[in-house]
């Protein structure tokens, strides 16, 4: 009996469509073409100096062999430094596994902490990858829908009626609206979490990247809370694949094993570089007052676009803006942006399944002079299309 090769049903997901955005643009340079990348959730700056100096010697030096599953001891204990500097709060080193990005964090975080077929909440808008993983390992997402009146962040009113669940990804700065939890309202939900036992898994990978007030760290307010956090943003070592995960106690060994077996151990390179990047805080907090001046040209600008229903950006390097006014959904809206004025930006869909086709995510994190160029095209391709009039 002849029998054909399948997928397996778990691949069936929806795919991360800014990455399809950054393929259509790089198509679009390789054709001779100019683009203003305002897509791509990543900074245009390189890791600190420092770092690459620890990376030069460690490449003339060392053997680069595999470190243990949870990471070097050296850079685990600075990232337990890193907690007691910025939060106040005392990390033990051993409850800190380094992770292949924030992305291999959130893998073995939702392994560990959730069975197949347990309910999570994913609030939209919200990081798809969030909701495209948990899909693909079984779990059951539950789709909370959040808007301006929580500052597009779930609340304990909110979640009580998706009682029961297992889980709450929650990520304060948000991607895609900036927006994040003030220490009240963040402690608020970490005791409703341990309340109804429920798991919180907190991204906190857009911290360092604040405007009016630094973000709060769940670990402030308890111990049970998987805390997930990156080298990509504020370190600007997107590349280098690098993350971490601090654990409660009754998930440092179930994480430590899955690593193990899933990816032996972050890249070594990678982890002896990060080391020096507790070092280089004022190299990065220039990147941070770029994004800053970024932010202000767009939030300033794009009003002028027609865009005037912008979320509070209070972290993170985004702007979500409502575009439903424009008379074609944010899909087709990026295609004729990319194709005809050179501007990528990322349609609401990927963050928003049901409401995404009213807005679009714009990236700050680039070049000061392609975000101001950005705004300019944008406003008089708004004012040419859709009878909108620069202000």
């Amino acid at each position: 009996m002849d029998k054909s090769f399948s997928a397996s049903s778990r691949a069936a997901i929806e795919p991360f469509h800014v990455m399809e955005v950054m393929r259509a643009a790089e198509e679009r340079v390789a054709a001779g073409n100019e683009v203003l990348h305002l897509e791509v959730g990543q900074p245009s700056t390189g890791a600190a100096a420092g770092v690459l100096a620890a990376a030069h010697r460690a490449i003339e030096s060392d053997v680069l062999g595999y470190t243990t599953a949870k990471g070097l001891p050296e850079l685990r204990s600075r990232i337990s430094d890193h907690y007691r500097a910025w939060y106040g709060v005392d990390v033990d080193p051993e409850q800190v596994l380094v992770t292949l990005g924030a992305s291999g964090g959130f893998v073995l975080a939702f392994l560990a902490a959730f069975d197949p077929g347990g309910r999570v909440a994913v609030p939209s808008p919200g990081y798809p990858c969030y909701r495209n993983a948990l899909t693909a390992l079984g779990a059951e997402v539950i789709d909370l829908p959040v808007d301006r009146s929580t500052r597009f962040q779930p609340t304990p009113n909110l979640l009580e009626g998706l009682l029961p669940l297992d889980g709450l990804v929650l990520a304060s700065p948000s991607n895609p609206t900036g927006t994040m939890l003030p220490g009240p309202e963040l402690a608020a939900l970490v005791e409703w979490c341990d309340a109804n036992a429920v798991r919180l898994i907190c991204d906190e990978i857009y911290h360092g990247i604040t405007y009016d007030q630094a973000a709060p760290s769940a670990l402030e307010y308890g111990d049970s809370a998987v805390v997930v956090n990156s080298f990509s943003k504020y370190f600007s070592m997107t590349g280098w694949r690098l993350g971490w995960v601090v654990a409660p106690e009754d998930l440092v060994v179930p994480l430590e094993r899955l690593a193990q077996n899933f990816t032996i151990a972050a890249p070594t390179l990678s982890q002896v570089a990060a080391v020096a990047a507790f070092d280089c805080h004022d190299e990065l907090e220039r990147n941070v007052r770029r994004y800053a001046e970024n932010r202000r040209i767009l939030l300033d600008g794009l009003p002028g676009a027609g865009f005037t229903d912008l979320a509070p950006a209070d972290g993170a390097f985004y702007i979500w803006a409502e575009s439903s006014h424009m008379g074609m959904g944010s899909e087709e809206l990026c295609r004729r942006w990319l194709d005809e004025i050179g501007v990528a930006a990322t349609p609401g869909v990927d963050f928003d399944p049901g409401r995404g086709q009213g807005f679009v995510r714009f990236s700050f994190a680039g070049s000061q002079g392609d975000v101001a160029e950005a705004v300019v095209r944008l406003k008089n391709w708004v004012s040419q299309n859709t009878g909108v009039t620069n202000k």
